[in-house]
């Protein structure tokens, strides 16, 4: 089976896009910095509290394009949303579905295609925006690989002006065991845009092993507004990885919710780069961890502008011996005056092998600004469990529904209700797994 990690077979698909000459050197370059970067260790201080011994890129390959019966039952199970703006399925990274936008959206310019399509169709709109941005979290070697493998994903641009009222929606699956994938989200809302986007990660099978490294990147001008939710639902033996970049400009809102209820393990990425005065960015996340996953989440609030906002909050709920690192800075510039910037970590343990890691920090170089952080972790309230119990409603359900409660908080950010009501019933179904 081909390797990811074959030089050879990666420079030669890379000439597959030698008519776009851009691309295929960031494809090259991607894998320079790849074979040049070391695999993370334990000392390394963006990787502390990481479980590094367990990481692995070997024994992954890439898959060919799946049969039709797995296309078929695939798509089947895909219609998580009724009547959505547009629907992309990418199994084992090959486009399967293309979206079929309504006539008016096409008529005002809106753009949802695979990043394959895109590349044909609008090449300087890709050259433009992707991968503009390093995160600097840790992840250098992983989001280098994935720019090396860099082909499929997911490209949403709304033009100046234009509001799409319901939600786009983009599904990836993994199917093939042991299946390497590299999936890419662009969205991209011009001045005064407003647009939702729904992002599924999902496995054929739950147990299934795979290496996901996906990345994103999110754009709003000015006065537009994105809303993201982003549900990670790998096979419980999967490693994943994704490395996001998130850009506000002036007067800009955008919403990011992050959920996380599949892979071994999982590390996220987020930075939040606040450009221009007026921008209100909130970033959101949930999670249930259990048997013996470990959620390693790190966040980077950059305010390069002042008069603006940033609002975190990430809560996890921990079963077994599951284990949730959360790592987070605010950093503020000079010139960024009149910055209100906030940051909270809460953990629910349900569990005492459960562990919960949190390192919330601030970097304020502007003296006129509001600026908070903060973690807790703890377990369940024993008089809140005491009154379920007291009720005939046994622990393990009575710890469900504390549960459900610690995390609706962040489940109410998500202003779709019919994509909220699909997370709930993910994550009920988490605690009976």
């Amino acid at each position: 089976m081909p390797s990811p990690l074959d030089a050879r077979l990666q420079e030669a698909e890379t000439q597959r896009f030698a008519a776009h000459d851009w691309f295929a050197e960031l494809r090259r370059q991607g894998w320079q910095q790849f074979s040049h970067l070391p695999l993370p260790k334990r000392t390394d201080e963006k990787w502390r509290f990481s479980d590094t011994r367990s990481l692995s890129l070997d024994n992954f390959f890439l898959a060919g394009v799946p049969s039709d019966e797995i296309v078929d039952r695939l798509i089947a199970r895909s219609h998580l949303i009724t009547r959505p703006a547009g629907l992309l399925i990418h199994i084992d990274g090959h486009c399967v579905l293309r979206p079929s936008l309504a006539p008016e959206l096409a008529a005002q310019g809106v753009k949802f295609e695979s990043f394959e399509d895109a590349l044909r169709h609008h090449p300087a709109l890709l050259k433009e925006y992707i991968l503009k941005h390093r995160a600097g979290l840790g992840g250098d070697k992983f989001l280098a690989l994935h720019q090396a493998w860099l082909r499929s994903g997911t490209v949403l641009y709304v033009p100046k002006g234009v509001e799409v009222k319901k939600p786009f929606v983009s599904l990836h699956w993994t199917a093939t065991e042991g299946v390497a994938i590299f999936p890419h989200t662009l969205v991209i809302a011009e001045d005064g845009a407003k647009v939702t986007l729904h992002d599924f990660q999902c496995s054929a099978e739950p147990q299934l092993r795979a290496l996901a490294i996906s990345a994103a990147d999110l754009y709003a001008g000015k006065g537009a507004t994105i809303s993201r939710l982003a549900v990670q639902a790998w096979g419980l033996a999967t490693q994943s990885f994704e490395i996001a970049n998130t850009c506000g400009a002036k007067e800009s809102l955008i919403t990011s919710v992050n959920a996380a209820l599949g892979a071994r393990r999982a590390r996220l990425e987020n930075t939040v780069r606040i450009q221009g005065e007026g921008a209100d960015v909130r970033l959101y996340g949930i999670s249930v961890a259990n048997g013996e996953q470990e959620f390693d989440q790190r966040t980077l609030q950059v305010h390069d502008a002042g008069n603006a906002k940033s609002d975190l909050l990430f809560k996890n709920v921990l079963l077994d011996k599951a284990r949730t690192i959360f790592s987070g800075l605010i950093k503020v510039a000079p010139d960024a005056q009149r910055t209100d910037a906030y940051q909270t970590n809460r953990n629910l343990l349900l569990s005492p092998e459960a562990e919960a890691d949190s390192l919330p920090g601030l970097e304020i170089e502007a003296n006129d600004v509001k600026c908070s952080h903060g973690a807790t972790t703890g377990q369940v309230n024993p008089e809140e469990l005491f009154y379920l119990l007291a009720r005939g409603i046994p622990l393990a359900v009575a710890q469900e529904l504390l549960a459900e409660g610690f995390l609706e908080e962040v489940l109410a950010k998500v202003d779709d209700e019919e994509a909220a009501a699909v997370v709930r019933e993910m994550f009920r179904q988490k605690f009976h797994s």
